[in-house]
């Protein structure tokens, strides 16, 4: 069932390409296959049952490469199959919201279904080697999309995209390969490393093997100084390639550091858990102060997008300082780190198709030409409040949830990440201002004869609102899948 969840997008976008098929046709299986998506997901989520230490579930083996040790691996536990279920559940929206798009829609769709294979991929491969193939041709569907569908500096923005990540990907494949040199016999497979870490008591040869896998991890994530190519690509990207690159691509790499990472290194994460920490914390003061003066929406929530994932920096970071922690604590961090790739998943997701609408209408996402939009676009206002509301933390949303967790695991490990808390307030701050310019006061000339959403709009949308708000009200049952893995990853970074 994995390995079909994981494909099936894949198989679809090749018949889309070879096979005769209209715009509308191949629009309606683009939804089609990405809502059979979601209900796989759901059915995995239904059969879970934590797999415990050393082994994942719906665990699939078959050798591929095995004079290297290569394998096809792949298999979840309570780290990977959220962001499994949630990668299926953003491609949804975004093929729902895609319904009315004009612009090669049978290209479009097999593109974004394959990207949508290498995601599912990566959050489900057992091996380092499978991680890396995922890794690298989301780089290259990223950069289509972007090159093929974006608008304003489209060209220049794909390619530093590329460029960048790319170059992340090769300090990444640098250091996989220092981990298979290293253990005994050679590997790739990632149980086997997490089990029996290859680098343990190696001193600077661990921490420079780290140093390479967390470098190709904090450009895809992105963290300050590696987060420059993040705003143009946003701005310029369509609206479901900003939705996707948000929610999923960025998870890429904050899903390594709790998958690859702490349990693979864990002596060398120890080391660079300060680091780590002090990265976090200037993601979250850079991100929202840069916000803070941004005039175009779609860049400021790009920088709200650094300031977030500064948070997961910041928590996985704080679970590294093992002396004078309980491994409470440091499971709860973990466990709201991995919330909060969710929960930026969803309401990121959110906010990045309503800037979609907001090109589709203006082709403009200049705040101070709007203004008293609410009068004209009601619907459009409440779901832009809601995800506004839900990104900077308000109780009863999946971001107070997260936020929650991460500072209640972090502080009693590190009290001085409390100044972290600033970051809040700093993105209420960015977020209302925002909320403010658009919707109120007198009405902006961009706001004037404002169509209100669409059902193909606003049901996306407001799908992703719903699972924030779910996941804000009642948080135990997802818990209750991350916790044992978290605990997990406490026990083995404490190794």
């Amino acid at each position: 069932m994995l390995s079909v969840l994981v494909f099936l997008p894949l198989v679809v976008a090749g018949l889309l390409l070879v096979l005769p098929a209209s715009a509308a046709w191949a629009r309606w299986v683009f939804v089609v296959t990405t809502l059979v998506e979601v209900v796989l997901a759901a059915v995995l989520w239904a059969d879970y049952r934590s797999p415990g230490p050393e082994s994942l579930a719906f665990d699939q083996q078959v050798d591929w490469i095995p004079d290297i040790g290569v394998s096809y691996h792949v298999g979840l536990d309570g780290l990977s199959l959220p962001l499994v279920v949630m990668t299926t559940v953003v491609f949804a929206a975004c093929a729902v919201f895609a319904l009315r798009d004009q612009h090669r829609p049978r290209t479009q769709a097999a593109l974004f279904l394959a990207l949508e294979t290498t995601c599912l991929g990566l959050f489900a491969a057992a091996d380092l080697v499978l991680f890396f193939v995922f890794f690298d041709l989301s780089i290259v569907g990223m950069y289509l999309s972007l090159h093929g569908w974006g608008h304003g500096e489209r060209r220049r923005s794909a390619l530093l995209f590329f460029l960048y990540t790319f170059l992340g990907s090769l300090a990444l494949l640098l250091g996989f390969v220092g981990l298979y040199v290293a253990s005994d016999p050679h590997t790739f497979d990632m149980v086997a490393l997490a089990a029996d870490p290859p680098l343990q008591g190696s001193g600077t040869a661990g921490a420079l093997v780290l140093a390479a896998v967390l470098l190709g991890l904090a450009v895809k994530t992105p963290t300050v100084p590696f987060h420059t190519w993040l705003p143009p690509a946003h701005t310029d990207a369509p609206a479901i390639g900003s939705a996707v690159l948000a929610a999923v691509l960025l998870k890429m790499g904050t899903y390594g550091f709790v998958r690859i990472g702490m349990p693979m290194l864990p002596e060398a994460w120890r080391a660079w858990a300060v680091p780590l920490i002090v990265i976090g914390l200037l993601s979250i003061f850079w991100g929202a102060l840069v916000a803070l003066v941004q005039s175009n929406f779609k860049r400021m929530v790009a920088y709200t997008s650094v300031n977030h994932m500064g948070y997961v920096v910041l928590a996985v970071g704080a679970a590294g300082v093992v002396g004078g922690s309980s491994a409470e604590d440091r499971s709860t961090a973990v466990s709201g780190a991995v919330t909060q790739m969710v929960s930026h998943g969803l309401l990121t997701g959110a906010l990045f198709l309503l800037a979609g609408v907001m090109w589709t209408r203006r082709e403009s996402y200049h705040l101070a030409g709007y203004g008293g939009l609410a009068r004209h676009a009601p619907g459009f206002a409440v779901l832009l409040v809601v995800a506004a509301l839900g990104s900077f933390g308000l109780p009863g949303l999946s971001g107070f949830v997260a936020e929650l967790q991460i500072f209640a695991g972090s502080i009693p490990v590190v009290p001085a990440v409390a100044t972290g808390l600033l970051g809040i307030l700093l993105m209420t701050a960015v977020l209302l201002r925002a909320v403010q310019q658009v919707l109120t006061g007198p009405v902006g000339a961009l706001s004037e004869a404002f169509a209100d959403v669409r059902p193909h709009e606003w049901l996306p949308v407001a799908v992703l609102l719903a699972l924030s708000i779910g996941l804000g009200l009642a948080p135990q049952p997802f818990l209750d899948v991350v916790g044992p893995a978290a605990d997990t990853v406490a026990e083995l970074v404490a190794r």
